[in-house]
């Protein structure tokens, strides 16, 4: 059995109950399980999600009431790095220890936590080939295997665990598709169930986008959708959730600015809007999200940089985007100029307005996130093997650096702390 602890037990016995329950809902017979009722059934697994969910997010606070320090994890990538990273943050003074090695992995890029934080998965290049890996997290912090499985279309550019905790989903960039990993009751990840191409290409930028590219996976708030910012059309690309198969259905894609080239997005904090960071054009588009339908109407464009500083370097592109916990400020980061840009968001109409570009301290920001308080953004400097700490303020969202905030992990790609 994996190892074992109290926040990881109570879901698994939740689990079991689960299963129970689902087995009554749809009755039992000689001859085997039969459906009763599809509608009833559709509702009652739902219902069971929302529990999850709620059971989920009563374990992580009694976890979190904001530690004084609290566990970073780095997904690295390149022939420097050796796997995932691990430091801590002190949340009163902003200041990162040493980071040491969590687990020995090849280029574990991107990370994603499990929703009760008592698992880790990564994306990764071991020698068995592109696959997602589990690890169980200690109370200590350290990173224990628990097992992996194998990508069918290649390496994964993102990943992304679905509320519920019964799934994951993959975006494989090269591969133009989406896969779906069904998670066990201990967090162990299971073959992939299933994979979804996506078809075309916007061609505006010819380079980029000449065939799908799916750079982002995640779900709207309530877990009923999940969305995929994709490079190579210029859209999100919109599924529904499958509760009752473990699976998703395409149901819309929206359009975004034309060669913009969707990469990562984000909700904000009420849910009413969608912040999709448009590479390419270094811009954020502001979307009205309706939770209903899971539909999303473009609303406004902001670039992160101006014409004229963009025109200073030889090379710019966006990388990636995150909202402050208290709504008002959205966060992104600038290759190239290797800075965050940082803006004000209007609660009324979604648009955002720039209010303070900080540079990092290093090069080409792969990757920024924010702690749980919103006072420390994490910066993480690939090509200068770094991972810087900004001071928000909380009243402003401008950005400062406090000195002597700059430790070293090599090729940075990922930074996800478990606050």
């Amino acid at each position: 059995m994996p190892p074992f602890n109290l926040r990881a037990g109570a879901l698994a016995r939740f689990n079991s109950l689960n299963n129970s329950i689902v087995c009554k809902l749809l009755g039992e017979s000689a001859s085997g399980i039969w459906l009763r009722s599809s509608k009833t059934l559709q509702f009652c697994l739902l219902l069971i999600i929302k529990m999850k969910v709620m059971l989920s997010l009563i374990l992580l606070s009694a976890h979190i009431l904001h530690a004084d320090s609290v566990d970073v994890y780095f997904g690295t990538g390149g022939a420097e790095a050796k796997g995932i990273y691990r430091a801590s943050l002190d949340t009163k003074k902003g200041k990162l220890s040493s980071a040491t090695l969590a687990a020995e992995v090849k280029a574990p890029g991107f990370l994603a936590f499990h929703p009760d934080r008592t698992r880790l998965y990564a994306i990764a290049n071991p020698v068995e080939g592109p696959s997602v890996l589990a690890y169980n997290i200690l109370d200590n912090g350290d990173l224990e295997f628990l097992n992996s499985q194998l990508i069918p279309d290649g390496r994964a550019a993102h990943i992304s665990a679905h509320p519920s905790g019964n799934f994951l989903l993959t975006a494989q960039y090269a591969g133009g598709s989406v896969a779906v990993f069904p998670l066990g009751n201990y967090g162990q990840v299971e073959a992939c169930s299933q994979i979804v191409e996506h078809e075309g290409g916007s061609g505006v930028v010819a380079k980029r986008q000449s065939k799908p590219h799916p750079h982002w996976v995640g779900f709207s708030p309530d877990g009923r959708f999940a969305f995929v910012p994709d490079l190579g059309l210029d859209q999100i690309v919109i599924y529904q959730i499958q509760p009752d198969q473990v699976s998703i259905k395409q149901v819309g894609a929206v359009d975004s600015v034309s060669g913009g080239g969707p990469r990562h997005m984000k909700f904000s904090v009420d849910g009413q809007y969608i912040f999709l960071l448009n590479e390419l054009s270094l811009s954020v588009s502001t979307f009205a999200f309706d939770a209903e339908t899971g539909n999303a109407t473009l609303l406004s464009t902001t670039p992160t940089l101006s014409d004229s500083t963009k025109a200073n370097e030889s090379f710019n592109s966006s990388s990636e985007i995150v909202v402050h916990p208290n709504g008002e400020f959205v966060y992104a980061a600038n290759r190239g100029h290797d800075s965050v840009t940082a803006f004000v968001a209007d609660a009324e109409t979604g648009r955002l307005h720039v209010t303070d570009i900080e540079p990092i301290r290093g090069a080409w920001p792969r990757n920024i996130n924010l702690d749980s308080s919103g006072q420390w953004l994490l910066a993480a400097g690939a090509h200068s093997n770094t991972v810087t700490v900004l001071e928000v303020d909380t009243v402003s969202g401008a950005l400062t650096y406090p000195r002597d905030r700059v430790i070293t992990v090599p090729n940075a790609i990922c930074v996800l702390l478990n606050d």
